[in-house]
């Protein structure tokens, strides 16, 4: 058994890790570190995520698909399905398929949809009732919306190898009670994505959250807290007209109803203001300036300004280290990592052009410096991603969870806008303090 011995003594969790947004447990801390010395006597070429699952008895860990190319390190759970074996069905199946493409490339390329297929047939994976049911069963059952069912029939390849999968169906083949999970990334980070060497990440949305659902049935599992504690938040009133209202959004906070939360800007703001409609967003742990409009002639009217790119917004940042010029302008390609929304990754090729200027203010520490960001377009996570990627700054915003580190906020303030009102034609600027 891959059981290892946890000397401590504290306290276990009442319930079980949530695993797409957590705090790592101090057990998790404990094992993790206990794990980091078999990774140091390894010494993988790769970054990779690693994972640790305390159950009554001691701790178990796992490596996210292939470590230096094998399944089969012995400190290691094994994966849920061992397809790497040179004399198995798949290997073989491969084999042919590669030999076949050359003659007849549709013919392979139909084997290889049913080789996927019965590939992810393999993969029955348990919950914590003892209930047993393949990958496809679970991602279709997951998935019922016609439209994403349609765009994705199957599990994208990779699914089911993750390290949250593997711990959960050894622990339960073996009859291990689960106590509590975490992940960490080791080693440098991929070119594409950011993963900071050392840090605790949730599990992923795309790959784990239809399996996590399942195999977590039957366990008493904390809270998603991104769904609790937001609805005692409220937005200040900057200015208010007839036409319009500027907001200071706490930090926290959603612009607009998320799938599982409904509390937001939004609906406090119709409830404030009958047919209210939001005319940009700011991502919820950032805080500041959002505009929202009270007639329909307003709404069009600022959503042009924001098409045509007229409306100016500044933005304050905190972030870890120090930029090597003091001003410049940063221009890298985004898109959704397609796995582990909403997380973006910049992609040359398929990326949307994301430009984002910015001017270094002050230097708060040597670890420390406070920025203004100007951005020219508006993707998806633009200023985390600008600051924390290696081809950007290279220096996450303090408290980013996703790009950077941890911490007791994410230090992004909407710092000021500037506008044409909509009815008077006059444009207007306001600026808050810094708010950190």
């Amino acid at each position: 058994m891959r059981l290892h011995f946890l000397s401590s003594d504290i306290p276990e969790p009442e319930r079980f890790t949530y695993p797409f947004c957590y705090e790592p447990h101090p057990l998790c801390i404990l094992a993790a570190e206990e794990v980091k010395r078999e990774i140091e006597r390894i010494q993988p070429t790769e970054g990779k995520m690693f994972g640790v699952l305390v159950v009554e008895g001691g701790f178990l860990a796992a490596y996210s698909g292939l470590l230096e190319g094998r399944n089969d390190w012995d400190y290691f759970v094994p994966p849920v399905f061992d397809a790497q074996q040179p004399d198995g069905y798949f290997k073989q199946k491969e084999q042919e398929i590669s030999l076949t493409s050359h003659d007849s490339p549709l013919t392979a390329k139909k084997m290889s949809q049913d080789l996927q297929l019965w590939l992810f047939r393999q993969y029955r994976l348990l919950n914590a009732r003892g209930e047993t049911r393949d990958l496809v069963d679970i991602w279709q059952d997951y998935h019922r919306s016609p439209r994403i069912r349609k765009k994705y029939p199957l599990p994208p390849g990779g699914t089911g190898d993750c390290c949250a999968p593997k711990l959960l169906q050894y622990a339960y083949q073996h009859h291990l009670k689960p106590v509590c999970m975490a992940e960490f990334w080791w080693g440098p980070s991929p070119k594409s994505e950011i993963r900071q060497h050392g840090q605790f990440y949730p599990a992923c949305r795309g790959k784990c959250k239809p399996i996590l659902t399942w195999m977590l049935q039957g366990l008493d599992v904390d809270p998603n807290p991104e769904e609790t504690g937001a609805s005692h938040l409220q937005p200040e009133i900057v200015y208010e007209d007839e036409s319009l209202a500027l907001l200071n959004k706490p930090a926290g906070m959603l612009s607009v109803p998320g799938r599982t939360e409904n509390y937001s800007v939004a609906t406090w703001a119709q409830q404030r203001w009958e047919g209210a409609m939001m005319v940009h967003r700011l991502d919820m742990l950032t805080s500041g300036l959002i505009l929202v409009a009270k007639t329909a002639e307003a709404y069009h009217h600022l959503q042009r300004q924001f098409e045509e790119h007229t409306i100016k917004k500044k933005y304050l940042a905190l972030v870890e280290g120090t930029p090597e010029k003091e001003h410049d302008i940063i221009d890298l390609p985004l898109i959704y990592d397609p796995v582990n929304r909403p997380r973006q990754v910049v992609d040359y090729e398929r990326g949307k052009r994301a430009i984002t200027e910015y001017r270094v203010l002050s230097t708060q520490s040597p670890c420390v410096t406070l920025l203004a960001l100007w951005p020219h377009t508006g993707r998806t996570h633009q200023l985390r991603m600008h600051c924390a990627h290696p081809d950007g700054l290279g220096c996450p915003i303090v408290g980013d969870e996703l790009y950077g580190h941890k911490s007791d906020r994410l230090y992004l303030q909407a710092q000021a806008i500037t506008f044409v009102h909509p009815v008077s034609g006059k444009r207007m600027h306001f600026e808050l303090s810094v708010a950190f």
